[in-house]
This record gives C-alpha cells, sequence and structure tokens, in this order.
C-alpha cells in the first residue's frame, strides 16, 4: 500500500526553529548567556577557542551563535519604537527568573502584563540581540 499525503503529514512533525545569532565573539558571548541567563554551552566547534560556533541550551531553549569576525549587529530599534525582537522565548516561572536579572543594565524592557495576557520582560545581549521572556496567565 503506498502512502497518501496525509499519511506522510502525520509522519512528519517540525519539532523547533531555533535562533542564529551572529557574533564577533563566540566564547564570549557564550559565557555571558551562561553566567546572566543560565544557559549551559552544549556543544562548541572546534572544541577549544577560539569558537566558530556555539549551542547554547536551558529548559528545551536552544540558541546557536555563529562567529563572523567584526561583525556589529544593526541598531534597527527607532525603526519600529514598538519592538524588534530576535528571538521570543516563552516559559514558566517568570517571576522567579525576572528577579534573578532585574536590575541589571542588560534589561530592556521591565516586567509587564501585557494587553494580550503574556507577561513579558526584555533583555540585551552584549551583541545587541533582543531577547523577550514571555509566560501567559490565565
Amino acid at each position: 500500500m503506498t502512502p497518501t499525503i496525509t499519511d506522510r503529514r502525520k509522519a512528519t512533525q517540525l519539532k523547533a526553529a531555533v535562533p542564529t545569532f551572529l557574533v564577533a565573539d563566540v566564547g564570549s558571548t557564550a559565557r555571558w548567556y551562561s553566567e546572566f541567563l543560565g544557559f549551559q554551552i552544549a556543544g562548541t566547534v572546534p572544541a577549544r577557542e577560539p569558537y566558530v560556533y556555539a549551542s547554547l541550551q536551558r529548559d528545551g531553549v536552544e540558541l546557536m551563535l555563529l562567529n563572523l569576525p567584526g561583525y556589529r549587529k544593526p541598531d534597527l530599534t527607532d525603526l519600529r519604537p514598538e519592538g524588534i525582537w530576535d528571538a521570543y522565548v516563552r516559559m514558566r516561572g517568570i517571576q522567579s527568573f525576572y528577579s534573578r536579572v532585574s536590575g541589571q543594565a542588560f534589561v530592556r524592557r521591565p516586567l509587564k502584563k501585557q494587553p494580550y495576557g503574556d507577561w513579558e520582560f526584555e533583555v540585551r545581549d552584549p551583541n545587541g540581540y533582543i531577547l523577550v521572556f514571555s509566560e501567559l496567565t490565565y
């Protein structure tokens, strides 16, 4: 029996999308994510610095860092004052997580309940990438 399109769709499952950030220094960026946001360095290429790649993981969330020597991310925030996000992270326990980072210079927007029901706050990493941490509460 030949599988139908419906059968093939049932067998196929997208699992995750992983933000991939270009950075000038993979090692220092990876250490920042570890120290301030609790990510673990799950893998690097090569095994020793200077790295050209790193995978960072925390609680099922993954970020990838790719080296591009001399790269500086353009700041486009003036073009969209409502916000420009590079990664949107859904989570549980946002109040506790926020309490560990509040007061840090990298917190761009404080924890706030949004009109659509999510609690959110934003951080800016050392390369200018904006991550939103969000928890939907009912």
